[in-house]
């Protein structure tokens, strides 16, 4: 049977299901040919994806530094000093209302995001604006907390065990506070600047930011007030 010569197409599949790992010398018109080749699983990631992954490394840092304090809390939860322990000091209604606005507030912070992919920019800041005041009721009720127990004599200088509880929960509030300042500029970005790629990747980089203070909130809940209630 005649050999045919293959149209460069053709040419550029039978060489890739060849070298599967591309080991071989690389076909310079391949990604003009065939759509994918060049980008993705066989070149260069997009900006998209290369900004995404230096953020989640940034987060996989700050994860770090809260396992840290997370791990102090749970050496000193008995380091009292003969003070109140946390279930003499947590008020479960106050940070059920902390929890619930700041899980909603991961809710809508996702909606927004759908809201950008859709290029709506009305939907992205409204949903972005429900986020942020979702994040200031969490952060006035902390503080109503802080405030309360510094009232009742309860502070950092009293034990080992109420220092490890106002760094690890104020640290978290610190977080969502400097969350709640990027997100009202990523607010002021997208109605001057609209959806630039550089505005939409800031704003992956945002949502990411805000689910992971969201994930770190369960362990806190969980770990520092529902153990501490229930002991």
């Amino acid at each position: 049977m005649t050999d045919f010569p293959l149209p460069a197409a053709a040419e550029t599949v039978r060489r890739v299901r060849e070298d599967p790992h591309r080991l071989g010398h690389r076909d310079p018109h391949a990604h003009e040919t065939i759509e994918g080749i060049g980008h993705g699983t066989t070149g260069p990631a997009t900006k998209r994806v290369i900004v995404g992954y230096g953020f989640w490394i940034f987060l996989l840092s700050d994860i770090v530094m809260f396992s840290a304090f997370f791990a102090a809390f749970a050496v000193q939860r008995g380091a009292t000093a003969g003070g109140p322990g946390v279930s003499e000091l947590v008020d479960m209604h106050r940070v059920g209302w902390e929890t619930g606005a700041l899980l909603l507030s991961s809710y809508t912070c996702g909606l927004s995001f759908a809201a950008t992919n859709a290029r709506s920019k009305l939907w992205t800041q409204v949903f972005l604006l429900v986020t942020g005041l979702l994040g200031l009721i969490f952060v006035g009720l902390e503080l109503l907390e802080f405030v309360d127990l510094a009232g009742r004599g309860i502070v950092p200088q009293r034990s080992g065990f109420l220092s490890a509880f106002f760094g690890l929960v104020g640290l978290h509030g610190v977080h969502v506070t400097l969350a709640g300042m990027w997100l009202l500029t990523m607010m002021a970005q997208v109605q001057l600047k609209g959806f630039r790629p550089e505005i939409v990747h800031r704003l992956i980089c945002f949502n990411l930011f805000w689910h992971a203070l969201d994930i770190v909130w369960i362990g806190i809940f969980t770990i520092v007030y529902l153990m501490g209630a229930v002991a």
